[in-house]
C-alpha cells in the first residue's frame, strides 16, 4: 500500500515539477538558451528545485518498476531483493544527480 501512495505523491509532484519546467524553460519567450539556464543554475533555489524534481522522478519511476517487476508469480518470491536494488539505485542515482546540481558552476 505504501508503494501505492508514493506513486501517486509523486505523480502530484511531478506535475507541479513539470509545469514549472515547462513554463521557465520552453514556452514563449523562454525559448531553450543554455545560457539562460547555466545562469539560473547558480541559483541556490533553483539547484533546489531542481533536486526535488529529480528526487520525485526516482521515486516515481522505481516505485513504478518495483511494482511492475513484483507482479509476476515467478519474480514475487524475492521482493526483498528487489526492493534491495531499487534502494541501492534509487540512492545512486539521487546522489550522482544531486552532485551534479550542487556542483553546477558558469563555465569560465
Amino acid at each position: 500500500m505504501r508503494v501505492f501512495q508514493i506513486q501517486r505523491i509523486t505523480a502530484v509532484a511531478l506535475l507541479v515539477f513539470m509545469t514549472i519546467h515547462m513554463i521557465v524553460v520552453h514556452y514563449p519567450p523562454f525559448h531553450i538558451d543554455f545560457s539562460i539556464i547555466a545562469e539560473r543554475m547558480v541559483n541556490p533555489v533553483w539547484k533546489v528545485i531542481e533536486i526535488l524534481f529529480l528526487f520525485s522522478v526516482i521515486l516515481h519511476g522505481l516505485a513504478g518498476a518495483y511494482v511492475v517487476l513484483t507482479d509476476y508469480k515467478q519474480i514475487s518470491k524475492f521482493n526483498k531483493l528487489i526492493a534491495a536494488v531499487v534502494v541501492v539505485v534509487g540512492i545512486a542515482a539521487f546522489v550522482w544527480g544531486s552532485l551534479t546540481v550542487i556542483s553546477w558552476q558558469l563555465p569560465a
